[in-house]
Order: C-alpha cells, then sequence, then structure tokens
C-alpha cells in the first residue's frame, strides 16, 4: 500500500513518499546487507559472496543514487526537497478536510 502524505498544492512529492514500504531506502539496505551477510554465513564462500557483494552494490548505486537523481532531473522543483525523507506521517501537519 502506497502512503499518502499530503504536499502543498502543485508540489511534487518525494519519489520515496511514492514507494510503498519495500520499495524505501531502509529496506532495500536492509535486504542487501541481509542478503551478502546470509551468503557469507552459510556457504563461506569469498567466491560467491564476492560478486553478490558487487550485485547488491550495483542494485543500490540504481535505486538509492540514479533513480532518485533522475527523478529530481524530472522534477525541478524537488531540487530543495532532501532525497531521503522521513517516512512517518504527522497526522496534526495534515491540511484540514474543511476547504
Amino acid at each position: 500500500m502506497l502512503e499518502s502524505v499530503p504536499h502543498e498544492e502543485g508540489e511534487m512529492p518525494s519519489i520515496w513518499h511514492m514507494k510503498p514500504w519495500w520499495c524505501k531506502p531502509w529496506s532495500i539496505v536492509f535486504t542487501g546487507v541481509a542478503v551478502v551477510a546470509a551468503s557469507w554465513m552459510l556457504l563461506h564462500r569469498w567466491w560467491i559472496t564476492g560478486p553478490l557483494s558487487l550485485g547488491v552494490a550495483l542494485w543500490w548505486l540504481l535505486f538509492l543514487v540514479l533513480v532518485p537523481k533522475a527523478y529530481r532531473l524530472e522534477h525541478p522543483q524537488l531540487a530543495q526537497v532532501s532525497t531521503i525523507e522521513p517516512a512517518i506521517h504527522n497526522p496534526a501537519s495534515a491540511p484540514s478536510a474543511e476547504r
């Protein structure tokens, strides 16, 4: 389920606000670390864990650096918004429904 995070009218939300929980930065990093750690702990083979680590690093580069950068280039109004924003929504800051 996608989170509904309020933003100013006409302002594009951060790319992370449009992603489901399993595609947030914390879950991408956690999964990569867990896969590499599990590979080493179960197999103890550097020739398997090494290429796997390289694959995880490329995965991180793609989804944590390149995709957000491309999104910001497509939406220049996001240039001042940080790339990783808190996923926790504060209901007190939501706009009122009485418009």
